[in-house]
């Protein structure tokens, strides 16, 4: 592992690449327009406001992440993104309706300036969607082609001396993966004869990986969590992360499940209902695009609780998810969350949460994060699946395929805090793997 005295310095341009400028995209580069100018206050950015403790307890010394590892700084990012609608990002902001017009107003000619470029659309994966601004190529393969050109020339064009990539576009349908995600030969030949089990998300990660882009997937769409992907990223030295963002309901969740555990209280049920009217919403009206978020959300409390440690508290719990879109709540999300659960003498309680959230304000800060430290781990010669950052998803990513994630906030704040501290050179603390 190469300490902080051996990392590549953060000199430079750092090039930002969004695939889908929607409200996520357009909240990230918002915020950081108007951070840097001192307009607006990063806050839930670790990178940006987190600490680090250091030293024995009682000697213990305390000290920022940003005076820690070497990021790059908000005044060295360059924003480039891909979409399906030719809005920039002015235009994009206004109409996600995150932000205040008076907010987006301190930096209209920015934003303005932030064009993106056509995106790459199959229309079968994001059914509620129709694209109006795509690119159109005689084959998947050439599609590839295209998404890489596009980095290349905004790499030039803008002079950056790195790159860094979080997919930000909608969620799509659900897939497994087939024969063609089995190896880097096999999806080649599938991205040559158009196999419909390859769909934009891994058109786009594909690209990057082949450009040596840090690339983390925000959606849970199946992007880069499969063995081609990873045999891909081993060979061109590139970290990957991912996926699906863990923000509200599900972020909510990950905290009070391991309460709920350390005080030994049995659950009988947890039912979480969402209502939002964002694009993703819209999107996620369709089933099948739901049954992909269903699956990441779902996942979260058998790995915290462990029934099988605990089979009298957990064997036999019902856990259901439901999203439903509801225009007229725009980005503003709503969670509820009704949870049975039994203490003394089996005696039943009730807990209940409601949770009025705003989705991108919540996500925004996640993609800052990703997209400095990935740039972190490229630069100190990490590559693969980087653990270390599954904090910041609902289906975190593993080195090790077929491994259970860890999901508890905790522990994966705390493997974040230590794989910092062990890239700044602090001893005694567990080390990022350097290979999937």
């Amino acid at each position: 592992m190469k300490d902080i005295h051996s990392l590549r310095p953060a000199e430079g341009k750092l090039g930002v690449l969004l695939p889908g400028l929607g409200a996520v995209a357009t909240t990230t580069i918002s915020g950081i327009l108007l951070a840097r100018r001192g307009l607006g206050r990063p806050i839930g950015s670790i990178t940006q406001m987190g600490t680090l403790r250091f030293g024995a307890q009682g000697l213990e010394r305390i000290a920022t992440v940003a005076d820690t590892v070497p990021l790059a700084n908000l005044g060295q990012l360059e924003f480039g993104a891909w979409d399906i609608f030719p809005d920039n990002a002015w235009e994009a902001a206004l109409h996600a309706q995150v932000l205040d017009r008076s907010h987006l107003h301190e930096i209209r000619e920015e934003l303005e300036a932030i064009r993106p470029m056509k995106g790459v659309f199959y229309p079968g994966y994001v059914k509620r969607l129709d694209g109006t601004h795509t690119k159109s190529a005689r084959s998947k393969a050439e599609m590839v082609e295209l998404a890489r050109e596009d980095v290349r020339t905004f790499k030039r064009e803008r002079s950056c001396d790195r790159l860094t990539s979080v997919w930000c576009g909608s969620t799509e349908a659900w897939a497994a993966p087939t024969d063609v995600h089995r190896s880097v030969k096999a999806f080649e030949a599938g991205l040559t004869r158009d196999d419909a089990a390859i769909s934009n998300a891994q058109i786009h990660a594909w690209a990057m990986l082949k450009e040596r882009v840090p690339f983390a997937n925000a959606s849970p769409n199946l992007c880069v969590d499969f063995p081609a992907a990873r045999e891909l990223a081993r060979e061109l030295c590139v970290p990957v992360a991912g996926k699906d963002l863990k923000t509200g309901q599900t972020l909510v969740k990950t905290m009070l499940a391991p309460g709920l555990r350390a005080r030994m209280l049995g659950l009988i049920g947890w039912y979480s209902t969402n209502i939002l009217g964002n694009r993703d919403g819209e999107v996620l009206d369709d089933p099948e695009s739901f049954r992909a978020k269903e699956a990441s959300k779902l996942g979260v409390l058998e790995q915290i609780l462990r029934p099988d440690l605990h089979p009298e508290l957990y064997s036999d719990f019902v856990h259901k998810v439901r999203i439903d879109y509801y225009r007229p709540r725009g980005d503003a999300k709503e969670g509820w969350d009704n949870v049975d659960l039994f203490g003394w003498l089996d005696y039943p309680m009730q807990l209940k949460v409601n949770f009025q959230c705003r989705d991108s304000i919540l996500a925004a800060p996640l993609v800052l994060d990703l997209l400095l430290l990935l740039d972190l781990a490229a630069r100190a010669g990490l590559h693969g699946t980087q653990d270390w950052l599954s904090f910041y998803f609902k289906s975190p990513m593993t080195s090790r395929e077929g491994a259970a994630p860890e999901h508890d906030v905790f522990v994966q704040r705390a493997f974040l805090d230590d794989a910092l501290r062990a890239l700044a050179g602090e001893a005694g603390h567990a080390q990022p793997r350097r290979h999937p």
